[in-house]
């Protein structure tokens, strides 16, 4: 897939997330549980490789926040998400992985990294782990609503020849 299709392909997922964002959200707490970020992050990452992940990621919590639709926990957790599933498919070629990427990338390590955001910024003292519940759910809800779109994708030949490496043994994943 050349670069034109790839940005362009980066920004329709990137303005579906960013519009749906205004009625597709959990509040919880001082976070959002929003997952379908946390499907665009997948199907970036499947898609379209490591760079366009995290620059769709960083791009819809951009909008997000100047639309007061989002947090600034959006940051770490969608880009660090976004970087950890597409770099799972990347060494594995396995969707189950780049979904386990993203919630172990957001779930995890993206709301531990909200603890000193939330000290530095918003003053708050919070739990060390008071992110991960709600984080975990949400990766894990929207990790899974993209794998079964990608499955789907690849049973009907959509993604065949589209899916980051282009290597024609991705209709095993």
């Amino acid at each position: 897939m050349d670069s034109i299709r790839k940005i362009s392909m980066t920004a329709m997922i990137t303005a579906l997330t960013a519009i749906t964002s205004s009625f597709v959200f959990i509040p919880a707490g001082a976070a959002k549980i929003f997952p379908i970020q946390h499907l665009a992050n997948v199907l970036t990452a499947v898609m379209l490789g490591p760079a366009y992940a995290v620059a769709q990621a960083f791009t819809v919590s951009v909008l997000r926040n100047m639309a007061g639709t989002g947090s600034i926990f959006a940051f770490p957790g969608s880009m660090i998400g976004a970087l950890c599933a597409a770099w799972f498919f990347k060494k594995t070629k396995k969707i189950t992985l780049a979904c386990l990427g993203e919630v172990i990338g957001t779930g995890i390590i993206g709301a531990l990294a909200c603890y000193p955001i939330a000290l530095l910024f918003l003053g708050k003292k919070v739990a060390l782990f008071g992110f991960l519940p709600a984080f975990v759910l949400s990766s894990f809800t929207g990790a899974a609503i993209a794998y079964i779109l990608l499955k789907i994708f690849l049973k009907n030949t959509y993604l065949e020849g589209k899916i980051h490496g282009n290597g024609n043994d991705n209709r095993s994943l």
